[in-house]
């Protein structure tokens, strides 16, 4: 969110109902903290002031001091603190711990925190739901480095085998949101370790050190790592040297120790080593009659592993995202395009058509979803899964079926759903919270608890549950006829489906740090071309805030690419900008789109008019 630098549109102090306004969404925000806590971030006698930036987020700061909490989208909704916050209250939100000082590198680059870069503590993975502020801290560090919302629920992640994204970083220590403080000062450096690595040659002094000379004596060519504010740097110290040095204390020997750094949970593009070159020319080699049983093998490991029928329905993309190329060997890249069926759809529905899943293509949602898995299948009796070592999936629930792609900026599109008054019954029979989101399989699983709680399991057929007057109305009020019969019974396998349909479809776009919830289905990217003046024609763009995409932007980018005349105007009597390329480009910018802002194919849709 504050990866790049920008400066604040509007600067102004807030009122006093302003500030207790304030007071009272970081207290619902932060519901662990005393009030106490929040008089050190926010002080009474204090004057508070607002910045309101491009992107639409609001930052609170102290007056003449720094910036405490941030608001991602100025709704109120989603407030989070600062390092500068953090640093004061180290708990005051809960946090992960990295597995070593090295991930942070990372994090601090601008990169999401992944499951496989956390240390878990001998007591398991806590609990935690998705959509909530956690902060990253550095193994023997109490004051955090960065800050984020989860991205998915602890039951989820573990059903996911701890892999995928964790946290989505919204800000970090040495971002710009730092970096507009003059003095980089650290608040309050006695949090800090100075050295996190190696000997603490330099350990009197409550600040990391700030240049080799803190280190006192150093060696020549050793590694030393220390950490300031949470940060960890590893400097390799380069001095002339003196061959009177060569009896140094063994403590100084000591120092050099070899840093592991764990790339299990991190994405590293630059580097590429000499097995992974290997392992793609192995996939180019492959014809598409192995790629279709590589393909049929990682569909069986899935479905015997990870695929639950509580979470069906699933969407396509979600079973080959979370699912399937998880199980995929280690060093093999998986891309679907190098098999007989070439797209996602086709290969779901020649499965379908052999009897082994049960899969129908969504007209509204324009993908094809699997329904339900035959596991009385030949096919799935006979498969014997292996035990897989979990491995780095790119947790991106809209990418296309392929692997091969070049690396795209993240974007993510999830469904979620809002409860209704049809729901809320069931809800609350559970002690749910009604005003969150949840996912399909978090919904799927309220009205199964409800199902065990009140034992409505017919007892002479396991797969049929009995409603109660409460799940009969949350199901079907409203939708029998008058003087029909309502139903007394229904499948499990129909129950996820129709409680689904009564509550409210939701959306959540995500492009890097920042993210939009709409109601409804996602609307399409609409690109037209038309005649205008004669011969002459022009390429309209709109429908890009559906997917977080700035019209200026794009419009500065293609005046580039094309080099042509574009103009921003807002669409009449809508809300939304279009983009007004000169020329036919229709082709192009839709392949642009696809390439550069990761919107997937499904959701554009092109008109030629010049064809007509």
């Amino acid at each position: 969110m504050f990866k790049k630098a920008s400066e604040a549109k509007a600067l102004q102090r807030l009122s006093g109902a302003d500030r207790k306004k304030l007071k009272r969404a970081a207290k619902e925000r932060f519901p662990q903290v005393s009030d106490a806590d929040i008089d050190l971030i926010l002080p009474p006698k204090t004057e508070i002031t607002v910045s309101k930036f491009p992107n639409r987020s609001l930052v609170y700061g102290i007056e003449g001091g720094y910036p405490m909490l941030f608001d991602v989208d100025g709704r109120g909704t989603e407030i989070f603190p600062t390092v500068f916050a953090l640093w004061k209250v180290p708990d005051l939100l809960p946090a992960f711990t990295l597995k070593g000082g090295e991930v942070s590198r990372f994090i601090l680059g601008g990169a999401d925190l992944m499951f496989p870069g956390i240390s878990i503590p001998e007591e398991g993975m806590p609990s935690f739901l998705s959509g909530k502020p956690w902060a990253v801290k550095v193994p023997g560090n109490p004051a955090p480095i960065a800050v984020g919302v989860t991205t998915m629920s602890s039951t989820e992640a573990l059903k996911a085998g701890l892999r995928g994204k964790a946290l989505r970083i919204t800000h970090y220590y040495r971002d710009s949101l730092w970096e507009s403080v003059e003095g980089h000062y650290v608040p309050n450096a006695g949090f800090f370790e100075d050295v996190v690595y190696g000997d603490p040659a330099s350990s009197s002094g409550s600040q990391g050190p700030d240049s080799v000379e803190d280190f006192g004596d150093v060696d020549s060519g050793q590694t030393y790592v220390y950490a300031v504010g949470g940060d960890v740097e590893v400097n390799d110290v380069k001095l002339e040297q003196d061959p009177g040095a060569s009896n140094q204390s063994d403590m100084k020997n000591e120092t050099a120790e070899q840093i592991t750094l764990d790339m299990s949970g991190l994405r590293v593009t630059d580097n590429v080593s000499a097995e992974e070159s290997n392992a793609e020319k192995n996939q180019q080699a492959l014809s598409s009659e192995e790629v279709d049983a590589l393909l049929d093998k990682c569909l069986l490991q899935a479905l015997h592993t990870t695929v639950k029928d509580k979470d069906l329905p699933v969407p396509g993309s979600t079973l080959w995202s979370n699912h399937v190329l998880p199980c995929r060997p280690a060093g093999i890249t998986l891309d679907i395009k190098k098999s007989s069926h070439k797209k996602l759809s086709k290969w779901l529905q020649s499965k379908s058509s052999i009897g082994l899943i049960s899969s129908k293509e969504d007209k509204h949602k324009k993908e094809v979803m699997l329904l339900a898995v035959n596991r009385k299948h030949s096919d799935y009796t006979s498969f014997k899964p292996e035990k897989l070592q979990p491995q780095m999936v790119a947790d991106n629930s809209v990418s296309t079926a392929s692997e091969s792609q070049p690396q795209r900026p993240t974007l993510e599109v999830v469904e979620i759903y809002k409860s209704s008054v049809h729901v809320n019954p069931i809800l609350g029979a559970l002690g749910v919270d009604t005003g969150r989101y949840f996912s399909a399989s978090e919904a799927t699983e309220i009205v199964s608890s409800y199902v065990e709680n009140q034992n409505l399991v017919k007892p002479t057929n396991k797969a049929i549950v009995v409603l109660d007057a409460t799940l009969c109305d949350a199901l079907f009020k409203g939708t029998i006829k008058k003087g029909s019969t309502y139903p007394t019974e229904i499948h499990k396998k129909d129950l996820g489906t129709a409680f689904l349909s009564r509550m409210q479809p939701h959306h959540r776009v995500t492009r890097g740090s920042e993210s939009a919830v709409r109601k409804g289905a996602l609307k399409t990217v609409q690109i037209v071309t038309e005649r205008r003046q004669g011969n002459k024609k022009v390429t309209r763009v709109s429908g890009l805030e559906s997917f977080l995409v700035d019209a200026e932007v794009l419009a500065s980018e293609l005046q580039k690419k094309f080099a042509c005349s574009t103009t921003v105007a807002e669409l009449p009597g809508k809300k939304g900008h279009e983009v007004v390329i000169q020329g036919g480009v229709i082709d192009n910018l839709g392949k642009y789109l696809l390439e550069h802002y990761a919107v997937p194919k499904r959701f554009i849709e092109v008109l030629d008019k010049t064809r007509r």
